[in-house]
C-alpha cells in the first residue's frame, strides 16, 4: 500500500492538473503543485505510523500527477517549433537522471538504516525550487492568448523568443482561431465525435507504454541480474538507470531529425525483440548455459529501446496533437490512463508471474509491443517541424 498509494495519488493529480492549468495558468499551477509535494515529503520523512506514511505518499503522488500532466504541456507551448522535440526529450532525460540520482541516494542505507527519513526529506528541496523558479518563468503565450490577455501574451513571446518573433507567433495564434472564438472544452467534450479520435490516440499510447512492461522489467531487473551473478541490487538498478539515461540522451538528439513516429516504431520494435529474447532465455534449453547473460542483455536492450521512443515520445506528442481548447484536459486524461495502468501493473504483476511464469508474461509483453506497432503505423501522425497551430488546423479543420 505504501508503494501503490503514490500511484493512486498520481492518478488523482493527473486529472486535477488539467483543470488547474486551464483555470490558473501553467506557471501558477506549478506553484500550487509544490504544496502537496512539500507536505507529502515532510510527512513521509517524519512519519511515526504507517497511516501517516500512506497519507504522505498519497499527497506526494498528487503532486507528481499534477506535474506529470503540466510539464509536457508547458514545454510544448513555450518551445520554438524547430527544437520542441529536443526540449521535450531533455525533460525525459532529466527524469532518468533524477531516477539514477535517487538510486544513488539510497547507497548510505547499507550503513545507516534510518537514512530513509533523510531520503524522503531531501524531496522537499526540488519542490521548493519548482515554486521559486516558476515565479520567474514566463507564462504560456498560448494560454494567455486564450484568456484574451493579448499584451501579456506578447510580453511572454518577447521573453521566450525575442521581440523580432512577436508578430510571427501572434499571427500563428490568430490564424489558429484560438481563445476568442471558443471557450475551453469541458471533460465531456473530449468524448465528442470531433475530438475522440485524437484523444483516444493519447490514451492508447500511454496504455501501450505501460502494458508493454517497462515497470515490470524494472521491478524484476534485480532478480534477473542476480541470476546472471550480479549480487548487488544497487549495481543492477544503476545499470538499468544508466541505460535509461543513455537512451534518453540519444532520443533528445534524434527527436527533431528523425521525427516522433519513426522513433516510436523503432522503440517498440526493439522492445518486442528484447522481450522475445528475455522470454526465450528462460525457456529454451539450448540457451540455458547462457540464460543469465542473455537475460541481462535483453533487459538492458529493452530499457534502451524504451528510452529511445516509448518513454519520451508520448508525453511530447500529445500536447502537439491536441487542439488548444482541449489540450490541458486531454493531456490530463492520457496521463490518468498512464497512472491507472501503472497502479494495476504494480499491484498485480507478481501475482500474474506466480500463476503463469515470467517467460509467459514476457511473451505477452512482446505481443503488446507488436500490437502497438500496428496501432502507431495506422493512427499516429508525424508532428516534426510543424507549429502547434499548423498541427491543430491539420487535425481539426473545423476549429
Amino acid at each position: 500500500w505504501i508503494v501503490s498509494t503514490l500511484l493512486a495519488g498520481a492518478t488523482v493529480g493527473s486529472f486535477t492538473g488539467g483543470t488547474l492549468a486551464d483555470k490558473f495558468g501553467r506557471t501558477r499551477t506549478f506553484q500550487l503543485d509544490a504544496i502537496p509535494l512539500i507536505i507529502g515529503a515532510f510527512l513521509t520523512a517524519t512519519a511515526q505510523t504507517v497511516q501517516t506514511m500512506i497519507i504522505g505518499r498519497f499527497l506526494a503522488g498528487i503532486g507528481i500527477g499534477i506535474s506529470s500532466a503540466i510539464v509536457p504541456l508547458y514545454i510544448s507551448e513555450i518551445s520554438p517549433t524547430e527544437i520542441r522535440g529536443a526540449l521535450g526529450s531533455i525533460n525525459q532525460l532529466f527524469i532518468c537522471i533524477g531516477i539514477l540520482a535517487a538510486l544513488v541516494a539510497g547507497l548510505p542505507l547499507a550503513g545507516n538504516p534510518l537514512w530513509w527519513r533523510t531520503m524522503f526529506g531531501v524531496a522537499i528541496v526540488p519542490a521548493i525550487l519548482l515554486a521559486v523558479g516558476m515565479a520567474f518563468s514566463p507564462e504560456s503565450p498560448r494560454w494567455l492568448f486564450q484568456q484574451g490577455k493579448i499584451p501579456e501574451a506578447e510580453k511572454a513571446i518577447r521573453t521566450l523568443y525575442g521581440k523580432e518573433r512577436v508578430a510571427e507567433v501572434m499571427y500563428e495564434l490568430r490564424t489558429a482561431g484560438q481563445g476568442s472564438t471558443e471557450q475551453e472544452a469541458g471533460w465531456f467534450d473530449l468524448f465528442s465525435s470531433r475530438y475522440w479520435k485524437v484523444v483516444s490516440v493519447g490514451a492508447a499510447l500511454f496504455l501501450f507504454q505501460q502494458l508493454a512492461g517497462i515497470n515490470a522489467v524494472v521491478y524484476y531487473s534485480t532478480a534477473v541480474f542476480r541470476s546472471a551473478g550480479i549480487a548487488s541490487d544497487v549495481a543492477a538498478s544503476a545499470l538499468v538507470g544508466a541505460s535509461n539515461v543513455f537512451g534518453s540522451a540519444i532520443a533528445s538528439s534524434l527527436m527533431d531529425r528523425q521525427g516522433r513516429k519513426s522513433l516510436l516504431m523503432t522503440s517498440f520494435s526493439g522492445m518486442a525483440a528484447s522481450m522475445l529474447l528475455l522470454s526465450l532465455s528462460f525457456t529454451w534449453k539450448v540457451l540455458s548455459p547462457y540464460s543469465g547473460t542473455l537475460a541481462v542483455v535483453g533487459t538492458v536492450l529493452y530499457v534502451l529501446s524504451f528510452s529511445l521512443g516509448a518513454g519520451p515520445v508520448p508525453a511530447l506528442l500529445l500536447p502537439e496533437i491536441f487542439a488548444s481548447r482541449i489540450r490541458a484536459k486531454a493531456v490530463a486524461l492520457s496521463l490518468g490512463t498512464h497512472w491507472i495502468s501503472n497502479f494495476v501493473i504494480g499491484l498485480y504483476f507478481l501475482s500474474v508471474v506466480n500463476k503463469f511464469g515470467i517467460s509467459s508474461v514476457y511473451l505477452g509483453f512482446a505481443g503488446v509491443c507488436a500490437l502497438a506497432l500496428l496501432y502507431i503505423a495506422g493512427n499516429v501522425v508525424e508532428t516534426k517541424g510543424r507549429s502547434l497551430e499548423e498541427i491543430e488546423l491539420a487535425l481539426n479543420p473545423t476549429t
